[in-house]
């Protein structure tokens, strides 16, 4: 029992095997060559850090999905990264100019305590970019569009996007005087659309008729753009921070349908991915048949400030094993060449030109009992008049 048990990983914990392996390295270099393309500077935060930065601003739910360890030097507490978001804030926050747009984007593993329901595996392989110093349509634009070009460079087709504004709930909440704990149950009621729930919710509290009114419209403002003229009908008696959140997302929305005029756009403003931290634009992309979104984001303008430096900031991230499952990243098959255990210069001159030129040669082990086709090559070195020469196998 015990040999067996050596072969046990931990639950969700899983091992690449190499013809996943190259798929995914093979998508990694497009991703990051792309956001290279674009700007984007790559940064590399550590796989573990002090569990007081590595939490900063990112609320309960990351708390829960951390794992956490003492450091033996300093007898400090430590957390495996559960997400990379904040560790990029820090390193903008300690590096960059205060007036100078940063372009920053990121890919390494991840560590869940908890999977979910849909994914099995603990250990996504996260990739984002993040857009620090600019506070505008703008940026999240190009933010959107660089996680549109994400999806083209997998190869991953009819992409569906799903837009939010933090800032319509947030505004109404103000409004209507709720204390902490009152927002957060009916954050709570509006993620789960829970109707009977809500009306109860509203007639319980003090909430004035009219913000009762415009708080219970929310869980209805759902769909395509006809939702922000009702949500102008609907919320008319909200303070300006609404209306601003409305003209915002209107204008995303707006140029999203000009340079994307296929792309499906959906409004939600019930829906508050990340609503503890984010302070602007939410979004999430979805896939037909897949029972989740594969990209997030949107706008978190304060991350940094426990840092300080609290820039505008925006960003996406999503799990690199998902993108090369879904998508049909093109990758030119090997046709490795065998290269016989012979002791001559011009045969290492020959595998090192292969090589050079891209091409995979596998040398003979001396004594090994397996020929070339066994090894999956299709070729192999032979000695001819002018040198060495690669030759079919089947030739």
């Amino acid at each position: 029992m015990l040999s067996q048990d050596r072969w046990l990983l931990p639950e969700g914990i899983e091992e690449v095997l190499p013809a996943e392996a190259r798929r995914l390295e093979v998508l990694r270099r497009k991703v990051l060559d792309m956001f290279a393309a674009w700007g984007y500077q790559q940064v590399i935060p550590p796989f573990i850090e002090y569990i007081e930065s590595l939490l900063t601003g990112t609320g309960h739910a990351l708390d829960l999905q951390t794992f956490k360890l003492i450091d033996q030097m300093s007898g400090r507490l430590l957390g495996v990264r559960a997400d990379m978001t904040p560790q990029v804030a820090r390193i903008d926050a300690r590096n960059a100019l205060q007036d100078v747009p940063a372009r920053l984007c990121y890919l390494g593993t991840v560590l869940h305590t908890q999977s979910d329901h849909l994914e099995r595996s603990r250990s996504p392989m996260q990739v984002g970019a993040e857009l620090y110093g600019h506070d505008g349509a703008a940026s999240d634009l190009e933010i959107i569009r660089l996680m549109l070009e994400m999806f083209h460079v997998a190869a991953i087709e009819r992409v569906f996007l799903d837009l939010g504004h933090v800032g319509v709930y947030r505004g109404l909440v103000r409004q209507a005087g709720l204390d902490g704990q009152q927002e957060s149950d009916l954050f709570d009621i509006l993620q789960r659309k829970a109707y009977p729930e809500l009306d109860e919710f509203l007639g319980a509290t003090s909430v004035p008729e009219g913000c009762a009114d415009m708080l219970g419209a929310l869980i209805d403002l759902n769909g395509g753009l006809e939702v922000l003229s009702a949500a102008r009908q609907r919320l008319a008696a909200a303070e300006p921070e609404v209306h601003c959140a409305l003209d915002n997302l209107e204008l995303i929305a707006t140029s999203l349908a000009q340079a994307f005029p296929d792309l499906p756009i959906h409004f939600d403003l019930a829906e508050l991915r990340g609503y503890h931290y984010q302070t602007g634009v939410v979004f999430a992309a979805f896939v037909e048949g897949y029972g989740r979104e594969v990209a997030r984001g949107g706008r978190y303008d304060e991350i940094g400030k426990v840092f300080g430096k609290a820039r505008p900031a925006t960003g996406f991230s999503a799990d690199l094993k998902i993108l090369a499952r879904l998508g049909q990243v093109a990758d030119e098959p090997l046709e490795p060449v065998f290269a016989p255990a012979v002791d001559d210069p011009a045969l290492a001159d020959a595998v090192r030109a292969l090589r050079s030129q891209g091409q995979v040669v596998i040398q003979e082990l001396e004594g090994q009992r397996v020929d070339a086709a066994a090894l999956g090559c299709r070729y192999r070195l032979e000695r001819g008049p002018r040198g060495w020469d690669r030759v079919a196998l089947d030739a």
